[in-house]
């Protein structure tokens, strides 16, 4: 087969319904070798962050990625996109009209991959533990809408909820909300290390060396009983140290696929190469990159400082120069595909200024060149990563109102220090919980944020994502959802800086590639199979 890139539309996810499958273990082609995944996501477990993949402390991509390959939700986003379907549950829904009680029967028969029974109080006992340890990556914060959780029986949960939240099902499909066995997880304390257990359709054996997880092999869990067809008996992903490492793997037949982070060199050179067995297919994506404040810290605490970087940095010159036809320019930390997105940052600030920039410093009597440090992660989101932060740093010091150095960290120590507040400045990435716009606003604003930022806002917290929240109808919580943007372009705890697509580069002979993400970045190996491709 010709090497060639595949465009799978965002529409693709509204066949999701139709298209799902509803077996379970004993479904697929199965056999054969382990279909074999390829990441630069790197898997420590430190003093910091000892438990890098207890579902009550995980909260990023990769992680999640592990785990929702092993440990079951109630819910689970289907296919694409779409409002999620019952998983672990046989049904759930709402029982009220106010979106305030939500009840979920498990499935007849559910079990962890050990055999025990999974019950309603196993649920319980989950939500709740996640809640009561409130880790510091505030996961937890997914689940602050539920007041109380309530069993009836070995499969009846009921969910009381301390304010309306139209979103909860996209929440029961996040690993934080996962069923764990109580054997396997303390109430009071998070389990330490690489060791997962759950009623998901894998079990899963980490391989480590050097402290860290180089290799997480997935068996098919025998006992498995859920919504989803399992395609494959046997798979694996394999952490590479780098992106042309990993490449080099993929060219060899060492691994079947990989996915993040290829370079956009590698992304184009693949696009554009004709023969081999290496095929690039284009996801549709949700990812986003932003620049993070410490709004305590002094040397942005002024609110000027903040504005006046938000309205030097030059967007379409970033994309341009770093990341060309894969990515956009983005102006609100909700992404332009999502319903409720308004370009609140090009609203405010319209084009890069460094006259308007310099009136807004002189106006509230800020010194220049203001001295900032921005900090990045070295190997986390990509290689372009540092290039991307020579960019920003080159416009803002090309102003003659900053005076800015780039720092780059390693992730195991970037992540709990800039939990820490350790970092002014900061560049990050986000991949939703779940395609909606609250995903792309709550975890930043509400109490017991993702960044653990300072930032407060009482209008948002008190009004604005409650009022969200109790529409059902998305569409329409737009003004809600357009107040907070505008907030965020107001007061700049953060600035959006671009949107991307996502690609999965994969051999001719495994199929299931069209589903192997989702928007949100969520791997689904139990889609990957061996065969013969079209």
């Amino acid at each position: 087969m010709n090497r060639k890139t595949l465009v799978l539309p965002a529409v693709i996810g509204l066949l999701a319904p139709v298209l799902a499958a509803c077996g379970g273990s004993d479904g697929g082609s199965g056999g054969g070798d382990a279909v074999v995944v390829g990441t630069t996501d790197r898997f420590t477990a430190s003093k910091e962050a000892p438990a890098p993949l207890d579902p009550a402390y995980a909260y990023d991509v990769g992680a999640w990625n592990i785990l929702r390959q092993t440990v079951q939700t109630l819910m689970v986003q289907p296919r694409g996109d779409g409002q999620p379907v019952p998983e672990a549950a046989e049904k759930c829904g709402f029982t009220d009209t106010g979106n305030e009680r939500y009840a979920c029967t498990l499935r007849d028969g559910l079990k962890f991959a050990n055999g025990d029974p999974v019950t309603a109080a196993d649920v319980k006992y989950s939500i709740e533990r996640a809640l009561s340890l409130k880790a510091a990556t505030g996961v937890f914060s997914l689940l602050s809408t539920i007041d109380t959780v309530e069993t009836q029986g070995d499969r009846e949960v009921i969910f009381h909820l301390n304010t309306a939240d139209a979103t909860f099902p996209f929440k029961l499909s996040t690993p934080v909300a996962g069923i764990v066995n109580p054997d396997d997880y303390k109430k009071d304390s998070l389990r330490d290390g690489f060791e997962v257990d759950g009623s998901g359709p894998y079990t899963m054996k980490p391989e480590i060396k050097d402290g860290e997880l180089a290799k997480a092999v997935f068996t098919k869990n025998p006992h498995y009983k859920g919504s989803l067809k399992v395609n494959n008996d046997k798979a694996e992903i394999v952490s590479f140290a780098d992106a042309q490492s990993m490449g080099t793997a993929l060219e060899k037949g060492d691994i079947d696929l990989m996915t993040r982070a290829m370079t956009p060199d590698q992304v184009r050179k693949l696009s554009e190469d004709t023969g081999g067995d290496v095929d690039i297919i284009e996801v549709a994506g949700l990812e986003i990159r932003y620049l993070g404040f410490n709004t305590d810290a002094p040397t942005v605490k002024d609110k000027a400082v903040r504005k006046a970087m938000a309205q030097l940095i030059n967007r379409n010159e970033l994309v341009s120069a770093v990341y060309g036809s894969q990515a956009e320019p983005l102006y609100s930390m909700v992404p332009a595909s999502i319903p409720g997105h308004s370009n609140s940052f090009f609203n405010t600030y319209g084009e890069p200024s460094v006259s308007k920039a310099k009136a807004m410093l002189e106006s509230a009597d800020v010194t220049t060149p203001v001295k900032l440090t921005l900090n990045y992660t070295t190997d986390h989101y990509g290689a372009a990563t540092k290039q991307e932060f020579e960019q920003l740093q080159k416009q803002l010091n090309d102003s003659g109102l900053f005076d800015v150095e780039i720092e780059g960290i390693p992730w195991k120590v970037f992540n709990p220090a800039e939990l820490k507040g350790e970092y002014d400045v900061y560049g990050m990435g986000w991949f939703p919980d779940f395609p909606d716009a609250d995903s792309f606003l709550a975890p930043f604003l509400d109490k017991d944020n993702a960044l653990n930022s300072p930032y407060t806002n009482v209008e948002v917290i008190n009004k604005l994502i409650p009022q969200s929240r109790r529409e059902a109808d998305r569409l329409s919580a737009a003004d809600s959802l357009t107040r907070m943007q505008d907030v965020i372009a107001e007061d700049v705890p953060l600035i959006p800086l671009w949107q991307g697509k996502q690609y999965v580069a994969v051999r001719d002979d495994i199929t299931g590639t069209a589903y192997a993400l989702n928007t949100s970045s969520s791997l689904q190996l139990w889609e990957l199979a061996r065969g013969v491709s079209g």
